[in-house]
């Protein structure tokens, strides 16, 4: 067969093959749910407690939607083959046997004001108090975890979106071999408790907690100084050690990149470090080790005006999803504008 005759065969092969769940799910997937499914920064998908207990419909909810503020991104760019081939691969870790669970809408008989308590007693301490989820994302690069995964928001508009009220109800009367989740049947609850637990989880619906992306937030912050490259990097300096910042180095913006005799020395960076405060937001997400520690840098223009830059933190913290650093890149960016304010007096 000629060459391009068998190009086109192949690619007329692969067209109808459709797309490939195992490759899908390795881009898309792996790197928090794990190669097999064993978990990590994502809840373990390939436990057969969870294959049996989730719809097509719940996990297909789930990868289109994400959990705003809980790390899972939306992934909106996958059409419906993508999709159906990811949870075709997801499946096949199923027993043999196994048949998938029905997409069942039918609500409980629950009391929201009886399961109040009971949410209070059984379910707090590992789901949070308003149902927020465990803190963090289970990336503890070598910290302590309570936990083998971390527990997953109920109050979270996505999940009350994919989750059924008989899916719920199941795994809280079957618990989850495999993670924290014990059965509260075993554990002594009765069927209507159960129900009431349920119905309380439910009306989350009613106030769930926000989660906001700050897309409108500007990428970085930029103040105009009145003094010199030397003089405005002494001011930084001062500023930053006057709100309780280690100077951990300065160099120049091109280090590195040029030879060091061609380097620009009217572009500089200073970097300082609050080790408390970097120490918190690590155990939050260690991701935010992309934008610390702390820097600024000192730019000289064309035109003689020196300018001090920063990264933005707020607008950093769309990328993360993660509902647990809205409060230290809020104090970040407050702490970058005092410094920078004070430095450009």
């Amino acid at each position: 067969m000629r060459p391009l005759v068998l190009l086109i065969a192949l690619a007329t092969l692969s067209a109808h093959a459709g797309p490939n769940g195992s490759d899908l799910y390795t881009r898309h997937c792996s790197a928090c749910h794990g190669e097999v499914g064993t978990g990590g920064v994502g809840v373990p998908l390939a436990l057969p407690a969870f294959l049996g207990t989730v719809s097509d419909h719940y996990l297909e909810t789930t990868i289109r939607t994400g959990r705003p503020g809980r790390v899972m991104p939306a992934f909106s760019q996958l059409d419906d083959a993508e999709v159906a081939a990811i949870i075709g691969h997801i499946r096949s870790w199923m027993p043999d046997g196994s048949k998938v669970p029905a997409h069942d809408t039918r609500p409980v008989a629950g009391d929201r004001q009886r399961g109040a308590p009971l949410f209070a007693q059984h379910c707090a301490n590992c789901h949070g108090d308003r149902g927020q989820g465990g803190a963090g994302t289970g990336v503890t690069f070598s910290r302590s975890r309570a936990l083998p995964i971390i527990a997953p928001a109920l109050n979270n508009a996505a999940f009350l979106d994919a989750a059924t009220d008989q899916m719920i109800k199941q795994t809280l009367m079957e618990g989850r071999a495999g993670t924290p989740m014990v059965s509260f049947l075993e554990q002594g609850l009765t069927e209507q408790e159960i129900e009431d637990i349920v119905a309380y989880v439910r009306g989350f619906e009613a106030t769930p907690i926000p989660f906001e992306a700050h897309a409108d937030e500007p990428p970085y912050l930029e103040y105009a100084s009145p003094y010199g490259v030397e003089e405005s990097v002494e001011a930084l300096k001062r500023a930053a050690t006057g709100k309780n910042f280690r100077i951990i180095r300065e160099q120049n913006l091109e280090f590195g990149l040029f030879p060091q005799d061609e380097e620009n020395a009217n572009q500089r960076i200073v970097y300082f470090c609050n080790f408390n405060l970097i120490n918190e937001a690590m155990k939050l997400d260690p991701r935010v080790g992309l934008f610390m520690p702390c820097r600024v840098t000192v730019v000289e223009r064309a035109d003689g005006t020196v300018s001090l830059m920063s990264i933005n933190p707020k607008f950093m913290a769309q990328f993360f999803n993660n509902s647990s650093l809205e409060a230290p890149c809020a104090q970040m960016y407050d702490t970058y504008v005092a410094i920078m304010e004070e430095a450009t007096l």
